[in-house]
This record gives C-alpha cells, sequence and structure tokens, in this order.
C-alpha cells in the first residue's frame, strides 16, 4: 500500500495498537533480526497492517520533531490534543508514551505507559480491562494498567504479572498428562492453583491474593508455604505472609466493570478510582475519613464521581478534565 493510500485509509484503534506495540519491541529489541522479520511478517500480513505501520511511522516523526521544539511541559497537552485528531486520544497518548520512554521527555510520567506494557506478552492502559484464554485453557483477566508474560514449558505454567492486577481462573492442564501447575509469580512471592478463581494484585509494597473459588498456594522466600482458601485474602511482602481479615472492597467486582464498596473511606475510594483515569484524583483531608458503601460503573468515571454529592456532603471541583477534588460543600 502506498503512502498515500495509507494517510486515506482509517486502519482499526486494535491494529494501530499492534503498529505502535511492534514499534516499542523494535526500539527494545533493535539488534534482534528475529524480531524485525516477525514485525515485517506482521507488516504483510494485512494490508491494514500496513497502513498502520505508515501512520505510526508518520505520527512518530511528527511528535518527535513536536517534542525538540517544546519550551515547556504544558505545550506537549497542544501536541497531544493536535495527534489526537488523527489517531484518537487513547492511541495518541499510547504513541507519545513510546516517545517519552526513548528518550524525548520525561513529562506526563505518571501517565505514561512504561516500557514494560509494551513488551509484555499481554497488557492493559489506564482504565482498560481485556479477558484472555490462555492455551492451556486457563482463563485471564487483566485490569487497569497491567502487564503480564506467559511462560510455558513442559513442566509448568507460568504467569509473570509485572505490575498491575490480575484475574485467573484455573482448571485441569489441558495440554499435558502430567498435570503441570499453574504458577502465577510477582515481586514479592509466587501464587499456585490447580483449580481456582483467584486474584493477585501487585502493589510497590506487598502483593494481595484473594481466593473467590478453590485454594491456592503462598510460596514465599520469607515463610514457606501458605494455603488460601475460597472466601479469604493475603498480603505478601517477601518476608511476611498475613491473613487480610475483612476487605472494604469486593476484591474480584472489577472484572464485571464494577467498584463494590463495604464502608469505603473517601480517601481509599478515590485512590482507587484514580487507577481507571489520567491525571490526579483527590479530596481535601477533612473528607478523606467520610465512608461509603455502594456499587459503582466504571465505564465512566466522570459519572460515577458525580453520583458523589448525592450521598456524601462533597462537592466536585474541576481544575482541568485531568485535575479533580473533592472537597465539603460550603
Amino acid at each position: 500500500m502506498s503512502q498515500a493510500s495509507a494517510r486515506d485509509h482509517q486502519p482499526s484503534p486494535v491494529v494501530v495498537r499492534q503498529a505502535i506495540e511492534w514499534m516499542m519491541r523494535l526500539n527494545n529489541h533493535a539488534a534482534s533480526p528475529r524480531m524485525r522479520q516477525r514485525c515485517e511478517q506482521w507488516r504483510v500480513a494485512h494490508p491494514d497492517h500496513e497502513c498502520a505501520w505508515q501512520r505510526v511511522v508518520a505520527m512518530n516523526a511528527d511528535l518527535h520533531s513536536r517534542f525538540q521544539a517544546l519550551p515547556a511541559g504544558g505545550a506537549v497537552f497542544d501536541a497531544l490534543e493536535n495527534s489526537a485528531q488523527r489517531l484518537g486520544r487513547r492511541q495518541a497518548l499510547k504513541l507519545l508514551s513510546g516517545v517519552l520512554v526513548v528518550g524525548a521527555s520525561a513529562y506526563l510520567a505518571r501517565d505514561v505507559l512504561p516500557w514494560q506494557q509494551w513488551s509484555a506478552d499481554f497488557s492493559t492502559g489506564v482504565g482498560e480491562r481485556r479477558g484472555i484464554v490462555l492455551t492451556d485453557g486457563t482463563r485471564l483477566r487483566l485490569n487497569t494498567d497491567t502487564a503480564v508474560d506467559q511462560d510455558f514449558s513442559p513442566t509448568q505454567r507460568l504467569i509473570r504479572l509485572n505490575k498491575g492486577e490480575i484475574l485467573v481462573r484455573c482448571g485441569a492442564d489441558a495440554q499435558s498428562a502430567t498435570s503441570r501447575p499453574l504458577l502465577v509469580s510477582c515481586r514479592h512471592g509466587v501464587f499456585e492453583g490447580q483449580s481456582a478463581r483467584f486474584v493477585v494484585r501487585q502493589e510497590s509494597d506487598h502483593t494481595r491474593l484473594s481466593v473467590t473459588e478453590g485454594s491456592v498456594l503462598i510460596r514465599s522466600p520469607g515463610e514457606g508455604s501458605v494455603t488460601v482458601q475460597a472466601g479469604q485474602s493475603y498480603s505478601v511482602n517477601g518476608q511476611r505472609v498475613e491473613r487480610i481479615p475483612q476487605l472494604d472492597m469486593d476484591p474480584g467486582a472489577w472484572a464485571d466493570g464494577l467498584i463494590v464498596t463495604r464502608n469505603m473511606r473517601l480517601g481509599d475510594f478515590l485512590a482507587e478510582v484514580s487507577r481507571y483515569r489520567h491525571g490526579y484524583l483527590g479530596c481535601t483531608q477533612d473528607i478523606a475519613d467520610l465512608r461509603l458503601s455502594g456499587v459503582f460503573r466504571l465505564e465512566d468515571t466522570d459519572k460515577l464521581l458525580a453520583m458523589l454529592p448525592q450521598t456524601l456532603p462533597v462537592q466536585l471541583k474541576y481544575r482541568t478534565r485531568w485535575w479533580v477534588t473533592l472537597q465539603r460543600n460550603a
């Protein structure tokens, strides 16, 4: 497909994202002939692939030139707005993240996708959720801002949680007569499930495991092995494994697009909602300890926030669409 026809054609957002991911992989594996060959195979597999590739290459060059001339961080948003008219806001933001990663700038560091997600086998952006069925039949759900790798061998099935949160539904090994264990590894430990449904959420200083069906074995360097039964949650930090007596939020409701709270602090609730949107979301200190219970839908976080003044003595203050603060009613 010629470059002119590539500009006229509109590839799907999914294909555009694939093209961006290939560009990021090539930047990370510049000396790998195998990676370049795989990219070439992807480009020729369908005309839309080459079309998306041409657009991403052109956009990357355009953004590079823009960043070189930027006098201040605020101008980044102007470049993003102009680029979004061609790729769409989500795709432009992801492409912007790639340019930043390869050295243009550190602007918007909180909101851009880190390099882990471009190189991961499976990933999601901020506010995105994704379902995957692995080759052995295991069902995997990725929550917002998550990166996962898989490593299946003749002796084990391994899922690496690099960042974020996943829900795993695993059963008998459909590919091996030896019944390979399913392992989920993260920064703080390893979890083994045979026939179970469980949620693994990795934070900076600990990882939380919540089992909703079956049982899961925790392998911790500090405390050996601990079996977690359905209905139980544990915190693992690499040295200690501790039972969490009660959660103030349903640990797996996000898989259905919900936040389900039980007497949750408003400050903690806003921290949870902020995982699904770009920018700053917070509240003044005098209302952070207000409590709320309910079911909230994640598909539109602005609508979700608009519900809070109906049940709590608070009001929303939007400085921009990316900077929202809750404060007490006057």
